[in-house]
């Protein structure tokens, strides 16, 4: 292929790749269920609840946010500079297959002892308010699996992408973009299965009433359910929640032990209709697909940043910063898409159960256990929040109550 051909094909590719990630984004994301009224906390939770939020959050977020802060400027300051070409100068290796995912590791390593001193209070703060029951030493064990398996997908990565560009110092990209692209879908598959099960322990649920609730529930819903999976969660937080997670022969419908402790049955049914939403949806597939399309496009922009320099494995911290920087820039657009799929689920469970006294009493009762934010700052919202707010959600099932002729008052009497 000519050298004009060569230099032009990667930007053309990444338009095609942009707009089709847009395209995708705009088509399947669910911009309008109902209209909802403004979300008022003080019409489902008292004073005194709103003050124990508020008052958490007042202690808990300059250690958190810190965190986070810290945790994205580390790499961005070592990768950035030449302070990451004299560390991979540093641990050199004849082999630089060996060197790359020894910086790694120790980047990760470097950014995840920083940020102790603030992760330490921030647990502290959710000890305090009985939000965390774990020990230190579980405490300490999941910040090691999390380093490590963090560590082992960025070497993957970036020795994939260092040994590609020597191999083909033009057209890298092109195989690299489909190896993402392979690489997030088998990530995604296999999950439930290799990285769940390092953190918790699944056993399935009993065998009585509600587990047959729940899957003639799944049946009556079309979706197909071959078990309902408990966690013990129990043993890190008071925390109550369920996810679904995986797709094909690895999808599986996950709830907390302590939301069966915890929580009403019907507020547990609720929860578990939800799930539904997302497994009827192919939720996890969609955002798989959507991740594949983003690697893909990731890839031709470093591509265009940085071409053939891409072979150079002293540049490994400059490449972990542009993904550190990547993954940052597009957190508020991941967040967007995932509250409106948040709010497809809780607008199928309503559906499925048309149950709105308990969706709200479910919702009140989840942000009063978690202690979630109830009103966060815009740009928080903007930024972390992956699911609607409390009151949303309970704005959400009020105007559904009101549309089906069953009314819901305000939890708070006035």
């Amino acid at each position: 292929m000519s050298e004009a051909a060569a230099r032009w094909t990667p930007p053309a590719v990444a338009v095609v790749l942009a707009v089709a990630l847009a395209v995708v984004i705009g088509v399947t994301t669910p911009w309008h269920l109902i209209g909802l009224p403004p979300a008022d906390p003080a019409l489902d939770f008292t004073a005194a609840e709103i003050a124990r939020q508020n008052a958490f959050r007042h202690e808990l977020l300059p250690w958190s946010t810190t965190s986070w802060v810290l945790s994205v400027l580390v790499p961005l300051v070592i990768g950035f500079s030449p302070i990451g070409r004299h560390l991979y100068d540093v641990i050199r290796s004849r082999r630089w297959w060996v060197a790359v995912p020894l910086l790694v590791a120790g980047l990760g390593l470097l950014t995840s002892v920083v940020t102790v001193p603030t992760d330490v209070m921030a647990e502290r703060v959710s000890r305090k308010y009985g939000l965390s029951v774990q020990d230190w030493g579980l405490w300490t064990r999941d910040r090691a699996v999390n380093w490590l398996l963090m560590s082992l997908a960025l070497a993957v990565i970036a020795v994939g992408l260092i040994g590609l560009a020597k191999r083909w110092r033009t057209w890298w990209w092109l195989p690299a973009a489909i190896a993402g692209a392979v690489l997030v879908l088998g990530v995604s598959f296999a999950y439930p299965v290799l990285v769940e099960p390092r953190f918790n322990e699944f056993t399935s649920m009993p065998a009585g009433a509600q587990r047959d609730d729940f899957m003639k529930l799944a049946a009556d819903d079309g979706v197909p359910v071959r078990d309902v999976l408990v966690a013990d969660a129990s043993k890190r937080t008071t925390a109550l929640n369920a996810y679904v997670s995986g797709f094909g022969s690895t999808r599986r419908l996950v709830v907390y032990d302590t939301l069966l402790r915890d929580a009403p049955p019907a507020q547990v049914r609720l929860v578990v209709a939800h799930e539904l939403g997302h497994a009827a949806e192919d939720d996890v597939l969609h955002g798989t697909l959507i991740g594949v399309l983003g690697s893909a496009f990731a890839v031709l922009l470093l591509k265009l940043l940085l071409g053939a320099r891409m072979s150079d494995p002293r540049r490994t911290a400059l490449l972990l910063a542009m993904i550190v920087a990547g993954t940052t820039l597009a957190a508020p657009v991941q967040n967007l898409v995932s509250r409106r799929i948040e709010a497809r689920a809780d607008y199928h469970s309503l559906r499925l159960t048309a149950d709105p006294r308990n969706f709200v009493a479910l919702h009140h009762h989840l942000a009063v256990t978690n202690i979630s934010g109830l009103d966060p700052r815009r740009w928080r919202y903007w930024m972390f929040a992956s699911h609607p707010t409390s009151p949303e959600r309970i704005a959400m099932g009020r105007a559904w109550g009101d549309e089906q002729g069953t009314p819901v008052p305000p939890l708070v009497r006035r």
